[in-house]
């Protein structure tokens, strides 16, 4: 590996076009230094958003437009599996099968392939056919239960809990822990990442706790969903803040900044018949003052308290800008690489390349004859 060219230098990622999680994980793979070869349709899809420069999830990638309705297409990319190491898609099950790219032939093409499928539902089971998004899939794992008060509608963040954290994080675990195996086995495999799956996987901390009796199923009852001092307030400008004050010391601590340590109505926290009525008070205590202020008399101290920032502010903040978290790149707001390395630096932003831009580089290098080199028609 090249020093400073990151810790995936050498891993050829071929990734199918598609939307969501699945080009997110080629994203994360390209941050780390994968070179991440995007198969696009010649012509933009009439259903997606062609978001060209703005397109962060096509960071760092390259692009090669072919027409897979065409017998040429198909053998183009089947000769640019023969010569990666990682295939990603996002189909519906079935549809890379009815192409001609299933994991049979790409597998014979290419006995050392891990093929990494990124799937809502997965690829089996009842509703895997079936059309969804991040909500749905969330919905049904369990993993959508606690984010919501009582009488309350669960509500999530878009598209973080489902399509990043249990589709994209859990397809790019697994085509990495496949692709070690293939290097010392030197044999490939399927990679089915459901977003039911790893959603449902990352319940396992409550789950835990659940069984260890800190948690109850009643939405709204538990010192993580329902619980006064781990809750959002709205400021007097607007604004909103957080505590997280869990545990006891920390409680204290909260409780003296804000001038409550001998209220008696907060000296026994775990009554959970007295939540509502404290919370009431809290809201109305957080609603006197700006936002400002009660980040200067709570920030950085053991309250666990943050404001709720948006990201054009969180990229101005003194601790999120010492660390460069978000970095402007063509004038889009990028959050930048992680997670961060000891030995290769911090990547500079990806371009964002144009549709099948790098046709003649990518065949160049990864077919290193005129072998792939066909003509191409435009999808119909």
């Amino acid at each position: 590996m090249t020093e400073g060219a990151g810790p995936l230098s050498g891993l050829r990622v071929l990734e199918i076009a598609g939307i969501g999680p699945a080009p997110f994980c080629g994203m994360l793979l390209a941050d780390m230094g994968a070179d991440v070869v995007i198969v696009d349709r010649t012509l933009p899809n009439a259903e997606t958003i062609d978001l060209g420069a703005a397109a962060i999830t096509n960071r760092g990638k390259r692009s090669v437009a072919l027409d897979l309705k065409s017998a040429d297409g198909i053998e183009t990319v089947l000769d640019l599996i023969a010569r990666c190491d990682v295939l990603i898609e996002g189909m519906r099950p079935g549809v890379m099968e009815r192409l001609g790219l299933g994991p049979d032939v790409c597998l014979e093409r290419n006995p050392r392939l891990v093929y990494g499928r990124m799937t809502g539902w997965g690829q089996h089971g009842p509703l895997a056919h079936a059309a969804g998004h991040d909500l749905n899939y969330i919905g049904l794992s369990g993993a959508l239960w606690y984010a919501g008060q009582p009488d309350e509608p669960p509500l999530a963040p878009p598209s973080l809990v489902g399509d990043i954290g249990g589709g994209a994080l859990y397809l790019a675990v697994g085509v990495l822990a496949a692709a070690m195996s293939a290097r010392e086995t030197g044999k490939g495999q399927v990679v089915d990442a459901a977003i039911v799956d790893g959603s449902a996987h990352m319940t396992s901390l409550l789950l835990a706790l659940k069984a260890g009796g800190a948690m109850v199923t009643e939405r709204g009852r538990s010192g993580l969903d329902g619980a006064y001092w781990y809750s959002t307030y709205r400021c007097a400008d607007g604004g909103f803040i957080t505590l997280g004050a869990v545990e006891p010391k920390f409680y204290h601590l909260l409780l003296e900044k804000l001038d409550l340590l001998d209220d008696p109505a907060f000296a026994d926290r775990d009554d959970l018949d007295a939540w509502p009525d404290r919370r009431a008070q809290l809201e109305r205590l957080f609603a006197t003052r700006p936002r400002g202020d009660w980040c200067a008399l709570l920030e950085g101290t053991d309250a666990c308290f943050a404001p709720v920032l948006s990201p054009e502010e969180a990229a101005t903040h003194p601790h999120m800008a010492a660390r460069g978290v978000y970095r402007e790149a063509g004038g889009v707001l990028h959050a930048a690489p992680a997670p961060r390395f000891s030995r290769t630096p911090d990547p500079a932003i990806g371009r964002i390349p144009q549709r099948g831009g790098d046709l003649d580089a990518v065949l160049g290098e990864w077919l290193a004859d005129d072998a792939g080199k066909r003509a191409m028609g435009p999808s119909a």
